[in-house]
């Protein structure tokens, strides 16, 4: 076995090298843990609904004057945000980081935001323009450096839903939200925008003033203290300037007392008025720039013109004549109120009249109106009852005629059905006659032709024999023949006297 090397102090040189060794190790992994240390002291982990808001400590430059979002590496609170996630390298020496919540906006709100940091707004300037990209908006750094974002209130606002922003930056506000309702129209009055002057003060949408178009049935997402609304009920409104109130009518809970008017002819009484009346959606702009709220139409406008149309127009008529022309006064009054109310955009729908006066103020011409309408009635009996019997007399005369009429024709048919028989009768004489002269000339043209051929005398014999076999003649002579007389003379003779006795029988027999 070989000597082992020392060193200068005598001392074995592998124990030298493993001390050596061990020593390094050591701070090998001293250093390790130092390593370890400061890389998980400076991990920070972000949840999934977190953000991380990053406050730089050192090794940086101060905020310029008035700023305190940091933009460029600066020391303070930093623009950029730690999104969900492990992040390392953020030191605490270093960094400070603040974990928050996303901030969640519920459904029905909206977030009103205002910027703690950024360009300062214009001396006219009270909110900060609307932003065509929110998106961009809520990202700080974005906000603070190319988008040029205003500090303090925004036009822009948060729907509903869960945002990822710089608390640090923007403050917000959750407010209700914009919700026009069934039977509303909501008109906005900007407080932001460009001035605009009109004749009318309304302005369109989007400048400063009373927009020119109302809003209508739904959901909407503004910044509500940039923007007064004004609500306007566009349901069909009924008064009653009566003593009592129907069910419906809006009159603050209260009946309106009933208008007194004075006549022509001096007579002061009450008159009981229904009046109804709406506003149209696109009309709600010009009421609320000529009078305001929903609250002042019915007091402010329409119930002071509703009472005085109706006193001058009973002004121009007796009262007697009032009572009975209800229906001209209320057209009248309809055609005047509904030309009024329109410079307001208040549409008038109907106006009705009810009781008019009482005992105590038209007692007398009411009484004389009753007396009067009794007489009418009873005239309008008579007249109906002198209707009704000339109308019987009319109904028995249409009868009797009717019958007048059946005979007449009944005459007429039997005149026509004597003609027609009479007709028959010589049609069948004449076709008689007719057909006896057919078996004459037939008879004549044979009797020619026998005797053509036998001799007249031979065929005078035949017809005579055919005679005495048809109509069964006695042949026997009641005479004798004598003297030149021949044969054929007396039986033509016999047979002559035959027939005539059988006419005459004939006849007799009839």
């Amino acid at each position: 076995m070989s000597a082992q090397n020392t060193n200068w102090d005598g001392v074995p040189v592998n124990i030298t090298r493993i001390t050596k060794f061990t020593g390094v190790g050591i701070v090998l992994f001293i250093v390790l843990i130092v390593v370890l240390i400061l890389a998980f002291s400076s991990t920070v982990y972000i949840a999934g609904d977190e953000v991380g808001i990053v406050q730089k400590k050192l090794l940086g430059r101060d905020l310029s004057s008035g700023r305190i979002i940091a933009v460029g590496g600066e020391k303070g609170i930093q623009a950029d945000v730690l999104m969900p996630g492990w992040k390392f390298w953020k030191f605490p020496w270093m960094y400070k980081i603040d974990k928050k919540k996303d901030l969640q906006i519920k459904d029905g709100m909206v977030g009103l935001i205002t910027a703690k940091d950024g360009i300062s707004l214009p001396p006219d300037m009270i909110y900060a323009p609307e932003w065509e990209e929110p998106d961009k908006m809520r990202d700080a750094k974005y906000f603070l450096t190319e988008g040029n974002g205003y500090k303090g209130p925004q036009l822009s606002v948060l729907t509903p839903g869960s945002h990822k922003i710089n608390t640090a930056l923007f403050d917000v506000e959750m407010v209700p939200v914009l919700n026009v309702r069934v039977g509303q129209a909501a008109v906005i009055k900007s407080n932001v925008g460009e001035r605009v002057e009109t004749e009318d003060r309304l302005v369109p949408v989007g400048s400063r003033g009373v927009w020119d178009k109302a809003l209508t049935e739904g959901k909407y997402y503004y910044n509500t203290k940039a923007y007064e609304v004004i609500p306007i009920d566009i349901r069909q409104v009924k008064v009653s300037y009566t003593s009592e109130m129907e069910t419906g009518e809006r009159t603050k809970g209260q009946p309106m007392e009933p208008i007194t008017v004075r006549s022509q002819d001096g007579y002061t009484f009450p008159v009981d008025v229904r009046v109804t009346y709406q506003i149209n959606p696109e009309d709600a702009p010009r009421v609320v720039a000529k009078i305001g709220d929903d609250d002042l139409i019915l007091d402010k406008v329409v119930t002071p013109r509703v009472r005085a149309i109706f006193r001058n127009n009973a002004e121009k008529v007796k009262a007697l004549d009032y009572v009975q022309s209800r229906t001209v006064q209320e057209a009248q009054s309809l055609k005047m109120l509904t030309e009024n109310l329109a410079e307001y955009g208040i549409t008038m729908l109907e106006v009705s009249i009810g009781e008019v006066g009482n005992e105590e103020t038209l007692g007398t011409l009411l009484k004389t109106l009753t007396d009067r309408e009794i007489a009418l009635q009873e005239q309008t009996t008579f007249e109906e009852q002198q209707r009704a019997a000339e109308k019987e007399k009319d109904l028995k005369r249409t009868v009797q005629e009717g019958v007048e009429e059946i005979r007449l024709a009944t005459a007429a048919y039997g005149v026509k059905v004597a003609e027609e028989e009479k007709k028959k009768i010589v049609i069948a004489a004449e076709a008689e006659a007719e057909q006896i002269r057919l078996v004459a000339d037939a008879k004549a043209q044979a009797y020619k032709m026998i005797s053509e051929v036998v001799g007249p005398g031979n065929a005078a014999l035949l017809e005579i024999m055919k005679l005495v076999a048809t109509d069964n003649i006695q042949i026997t002579p009641d005479v004798m023949v004598s003297g030149g007389s021949s044969t054929t003379e007396a039986l033509m003779g016999t047979m002559l006297k035959g027939m005539l006795d059988k006419q005459a029988g004939t006849k007799g027999e009839k």
